[in-house]
């Protein structure tokens, strides 16, 4: 009911995780300015900004999959202050450990991949 409720969150995280997602890019894209054949260095960025704009999509999906297995639900109260829907944080715990296994395993995966399959650059 105050100031922070669920759309102002859903605002802010909106705003904010478009910039900061293509912050997050300038690694990667030094990595091809650095990895990429001079003649084609257009043709893999356009490839890569492609591949970047699914992962981000991607990320979106998969957070809304995440939500829905491991289950974390905040105290919901109505006008007259009975309890709706009760606190349940038991499963966030879980949810953090496997956002971040996966945060870190597959980016990890993807290098793996590109070093060793016919992908590989010079």
């Amino acid at each position: 009911g105050g100031i922070v409720d669920a759309r102002f969150i859903a605002l802010v995280d909106t705003a904010l995780e478009s910039p900061l997602g293509q912050i997050a890019m300038i690694p990667m894209l030094a990595w091809i300015a650095r990895s990429a054949p001079a003649d084609l260095k257009a043709t893999y960025f356009a490839i890569m900004a492609s591949f970047t704009n699914l992962a981000l999509s991607l990320s979106q999906l998969g957070t809304k999959y995440l939500n829905q297995i491991f289950v974390v639900a905040r105290e919901v109260k109505d006008a007259s202050g009975v309890v709706q829907t009760p606190a349940d944080y038991s499963q966030l715990g879980v949810l953090i450990i496997t956002s971040m296994a996966i945060g870190l395993l597959l980016p990890f995966a993807a290098i793996l991949f590109a070093r060793f399959s016919k992908f590989k650059s010079v």
